[in-house]
């Protein structure tokens, strides 16, 4: 009897290397500013110094003067920007474009340039008492039950009043743009998560069909969120090129960063939960307010997850926006979640010390059966394996439940624990994919990769539905004439790009197989289409391996060179009928100098429900990557703004702390072995956001856990613990 066909290795699932590390590494990775382009001059931009007010006269007289010097660009009318060019509507937006020969004639030209406003006092501070507040245009207020009773007659409550200062990107790529005109044809080579709405962006502010914009950005060099969206520089950029008739180079100076890529906003929030003695949620009220630009609209969503993560039959949440003289605020790693899970979580840490009761009990006793803003059930939930899978790794049964008891050596030591939760987004996506006569393949997508490994976790994907090794698959992004994606954020990019590389590929392979059956002189011809696997590009009978044919052979007998095919994935309507998120419960363990008091992170492990993981080492980087930013954001990050002018005063990398070598401990994770083919035709979850999410409670439950101190103003500072 012949023995059935066992297929090929399967890559997806496997901790495969990036394949485009060696790039990386040896420096051949081109990012936007490494772009060498014949006849290139260099801009540099002169920025506002006040936050508010007319721009009366700009000189530019000492500039001009100055050697190398080619322009000094001050009239904007030719290019749509976000706010009246006339006007001031914070500190640092772009007033002038200097362009020269050299950067450094550039940078000193824009220094010579003098700048006259007509200034008013502005409003930089969310908790100024007449600043002006709104309700969020997007984000609506929502109640279900009657909270206020609820609370009212509450057994156990927590209340409590939270303050996240404003975060600033700081990824290590500096926003760059190079532009350059071919007549009416403009090419940019571009920091962008989003290439199909940057080239909308750019032919929409110059007014051309969106054909005529090329976008180049294979690579980024960390972003996000920041690069989701086409600032201001990247359209001067352009706009310089079409004046001066010459390629232009733009890169942001780390100064001009903070005010030029948005932020994640300052944050204010009150969390009130109550229950039963034995621990039962009653109600929720949680309200919320963020800072936000007037001239823009940027609403942080951080009422979502109080909403449905535990059963509250009672919950109101409002939000608010205060609109202030500031520049945009925009989508940071965990845009929204981490905020409102900050503060939900830490309150679920405080009522389960209330209660004198575990903070995993607490959280377990509350798990709801459906999502209880809609009624939906949910496409997979396994929070509670998470709790459980965690805690026993961690050891949580060490932990001390009295606060300030346990010490090593001189230190307090403490642990705390959170849950996060994340959506999971989905959107039309297209892919092409080519199979060649060589027996390569190659799949192209307009997507992008700051860095968490599109181009290894596609190749992947691709590799395994095409039936080929890792090794003659390759995947191509970046490029705005590949098939258009959607946008590289909110954790879309595996599910979307993920299921069109699925899809297109999967479409590919059963061509050939197709092609095999009905080919008089494959020895394939006549079978079903089911009879037949594809492996290592090899089309074979799978009751009789004996029997097979190549792509390569069955491109050679057609005489063809290439056969390609591209396909749109769209979702179905499963949002619609389930609540699709990943999930997580974060771990930390923390120590406390009683006498300085500095907290310093002992070690983190999370433990996450992220449906099928592609490639287990990529996921573990973007775990680690979370908890390194969650670090920073509880204890280290916070921008400082001079109220008096809106002028940004630690905006550099001396006086705005971000996490280094020493500030890292042993960090893990792990990821439940699922997929929810409810989400997706692959099966996996979104995790690049989800990672984040707990961190910042988790160390802050730690650091209460140690010293019982309840610090819910971030970041935890000694000044906060004195």
């Amino acid at each position: 009897m012949t023995q059935a066909f066992t297929a090929g290795q399967v890559v997806c699932g496997q901790p495969i290397a990036r394949v485009d590390g060696p790039l990386k590494v040896t420096g051949k990775a081109r990012y936007a500013a490494d772009n060498q382009i014949p006849g290139l001059v260099y801009a540099a931009l002169v920025c506002s110094t006040v936050a508010g007010g007319a721009i009366d006269r700009v000189d530019t007289g000492a500039a001009l003067l100055q050697r190398d010097v080619l322009a000094v660009l001050i009239d904007f009318a030719e290019v749509k920007l976000p706010f009246d060019t006339r006007q001031v509507s914070f500190f640092g937006q772009p007033v002038a474009v200097v362009v020269a020969t050299t950067l450094e004639a550039a940078a000193h030209g824009a220094e010579r340039v003098h700048v006259r406003y007509s200034g008013r006092p502005p409003v930089t501070d969310i908790d100024a008492p007449h600043a002006v507040t709104q309700p969020g245009r997007f984000i609506r207020d929502y109640a279900r039950g009657d909270p206020e009773r609820a609370l009212r007659r509450a057994s156990v409550l927590s209340d409590l009043q939270y303050r996240i200062a404003r975060n600033n990107h700081n990824p290590m790529e500096m926003p760059a743009t190079i532009a350059k005109w071919d007549g009416l044809r403009l090419t940019v080579w571009d920091k962008v998560q989003n290439i199909s709405s940057a080239q909308q962006a750019y032919a929409a502010a110059f007014g051309i069909p969106t054909d005529d914009v090329w976008l180049i950005s294979p690579f980024v060099g960390g972003a996000f969120g920041s690069a989701s969206l086409t600032w201001p520089h990247q359209l001067l950029t352009a706009f310089a090129a079409r004046r001066i008739r010459r390629p232009v180079k733009l890169v942001l100076n780390r100064r001009q960063m903070y005010s030029g890529i948005g932020y994640r906003p300052a944050s204010r929030q009150r969390m009130a939960i109550g229950a039963d003695q034995s621990g039962r949620i009653d109600a929720i009220i949680h309200e919320g307010r963020t800072e936000a630009a007037k001239y823009a609209v940027y609403e942080d969503g951080i009422v979502r997850s109080p909403q449905f993560v535990y059963r509250a039959p009672n919950m109101r949440s409002t939000y608010r926006v205060v609109r202030l003289d500031v520049n945009l605020p925009w989508f940071m790693r965990g845009p929204g979640a981490v905020t409102g899970t900050f503060a939900l979580e830490c309150s679920m840490d405080d009522l389960a010390h209330r209660l004198g009761m575990d903070p995993i009990e607490l959280r377990m006793r509350n798990e709801p059966d459906v999502d209880q803003t809609n009624g939906q059930p949910f496409s997979t939930r396994r929070l509670t394996e998470c709790l459980s899978q965690g805690a026993a790794t961690f050891g949580w049964n060490r932990r001390n439940p009295t606060p300030g008891i346990t010490r090593d050596g001189n230190q307090l030591v403490g642990m705390g624990m959170a849950v996060a939760a994340y959506r999971t987004y989905r959107s039309d996506c297209a892919a092409s994919a080519k199979v060649f006569a060589d027996g390569t393949a190659e799949v192209k997508c307009g997507t992008s990769d700051m860095g968490p490994g599109t181009y290894t976790s596609m190749t992947q994907v691709a590799a395994d539905a095409l039936g080929m090794p890792l090794s003659r698959v390759r995947f191509a992004l970046g490029d705005s004439s590949f098939p258009a994606a959607p946008p590289h954020s909110a954790s879309r990019t595996m599910a979307s790009v993920g299921s069109a590389v699925f899809m297109v590929a999967s479409t590919l392979r059963d061509r050939f197989i197709r092609m095999a059956i009905i080919d008089p002189r494959s020895p394939l011809h006549g079978l079903r289409p089911e009879d037949i696997a594809v492996a290592d590009g090899r089309l074979i009978f799978r009751a009789g391996p004996e029997r097979g044919d190549s792509y390569q052979e069955l491109l050679r007998r057609r005489g063809w060179s290439v056969l390609d095919f591209e396909q749109t994935w769209k979702p179905d309507d499963a949002a619609y009928r389930y609540s699709i998120y990943a999930y997580g419960a974060v771990f930390a363990e923390v120590s406390v100098d009683p006498v300085l008091p500095t907290v310093r992170i002992r070690r983190i492990y999370g433990c996450y429900d992220a449906g099928k993981v592609i490639n287990p080492r990529l996921a573990h980087s973007q775990a680690i990557g979370g908890m390194v930013g969650g670090i920073g954001m509880a204890l280290l990050e916070g921008t400082d703004l001079d109220h008096r002018d809106g002028r940004i005063v630690n905006a550099n990398m001396s006086d705005y702390l971000v996490p280094v070598n020493a500030d890292i401990p042993a960090l893990d994770a792990a990821f439940l072995l699922a997929e929810d083919t409810i989400a997706d035709p692959i099966g996996v979850k979104g995790l690049g956001e989800l990672v984040i999410v707990a961190v910042p409670a988790a160390i802050a439950n730690a650091v209460f856990n140690a010293t019982g101190r309840r610090v819910t103003d971030l970041p935890i500072t000694v000044e906060k613990l004195l």
